[in-house]
C-alpha cells in the first residue's frame, strides 16, 4: 500500500489507541493472521514505499521546564496536549505535532509540515500551537518550551479501512536535558491499534495470545525510565518491562 492509499483509507487523525508490547513471536503470529490472504474482507496491507516496508522515524519531543504534558499526563487531565516533532528519515520529511485529547477520550493530531531548518519554536509554529490549544480548549500556550526526550526506531504499518496497527522495533529513547539514554528490549515490538471505534480484530487476538494492553506512551515511559525521581507508577510497570531497570 502507498501512503496516499494509507492516508485514504485510514488517515485516522482522530481516533482510539492500544498499546501493546508483544513478544517477538506472539508479533508474527499476530502479524501472519492479519496478512493472510484468505482473511475475511481481505488482508491487511503493508506500508510500502520504494519497495522498502519498514522506515526509520526520528521524534523530538518538547516540554516545558517543569514537564508539564508529563504531569498533565501523569494526572490524567482532559486538556492535555503533546508538542513533538516527527522526522521521516528515509525521506526526509519533518512534521510538527501536536496530539491533544478529544472530548471521547481519543487523541486528536494536528500537523503541519517543517521545512528547511524550522523548529516548533519558530514563530510561525509557536503561533500555530497557540491557535491550536486556544481553539480546542480555551487555554494559552506555554510560554517557555525546549526539547525535552528525542525517539528512535524502525516501524513497520498494517492497513485495513478505517484501522492502522503500527509496529515498532529498536526503541532508543534519549533524555535531552539529563543526558541518559534507554533501549527497548530486543525481544519486544510495540504495537499500537489505532482506530475510530474500540477494540479491533488485533486488539481481540492479541488477548486471545495472553498479551494485554500496557499502560506506556514513549514519552511517558521512557522518562519514568530515565528519571526514577519522577512520580510516574502509572507507567513503571510496562517501562521497566520495556527499558529494565536501568538508563546509560
Amino acid at each position: 500500500m502507498t501512503l496516499a492509499e494509507l492516508n485514504e483509507r485510514a488517515e485516522l487523525l482522530a481516533r482510539f489507541d492500544n498499546s501493546y508490547l508483544v513478544p517477538t513471536e506472539i508479533f508474527l503470529r499476530l502479524a501472519q493472521r492479519l496478512t493472510d490472504p484468505r482473511r475475511p474482507g481481505g488482508p491487511f496491507r503493508a506500508l510500502t514505499i520504494d519497495g522498502r516496508r519498514a522506515f526509520r522515524y526520528h521524534s523530538v519531543y518538547y516540554d516545558t521546564p517543569g514537564l508539564r504534558s508529563f504531569h498533565d499526563h501523569r494526572q490524567g487531565r482532559r486538556l492535555r496536549f503533546k508538542i513533538r516533532e516527527r522526522v521521516y528519515e528515509d525521506s526526509g520529511e519533518r512534521q510538527f505535532e501536536i496530539k491533544l485529547k478529544g472530548r471521547r477520550g481519543d487523541t486528536v493530531k494536528h500537523r503541519r509540515p517543517l521545512t528547511g531548518t524550522s523548529t516548533p519554536l519558530d514563530a510561525g509554529h509557536r503561533s500555530f500551537l497557540a491557535d491550536t490549544l486556544h481553539h480546542a480548549y480555551g487555554i494559552d500556550s506555554p510560554t517557555a518550551l525546549a526539547p525535552s526526550l528525542s525517539t528512535d526506531y524502525l516501524r513497520a504499518t498494517l492497513v485495513a479501512d478505517g484501522e492502522r496497527i503500527t509496529c515498532d522495533a529498536g526503541l532508543v529513547c534519549h533524555d535531552l536535558r539529563a543526558q541518559r539514554t534507554v533501549r527497548c528490549d530486543a525481544g519486544l515490538v510495540l504495537v499500537e491499534t489505532k482506530t475510530a471505534g474500540h477494540l479491533t480484530e488485533a486488539d481481540l487476538l492479541l488477548h486471545s495470545y495472553g498479551v494485554r494492553p500496557a499502560v506506556f506512551t514513549k514519552y511517558c515511559g521512557a522518562l519514568a525510565a530515565l528519571r526514577p525521581a519522577l512520580p510516574a507508577n502509572r507507567w513503571r510497570r510496562a517501562a521497566r518491562r520495556a527499558f529494565g531497570d536501568g538508563a546509560g
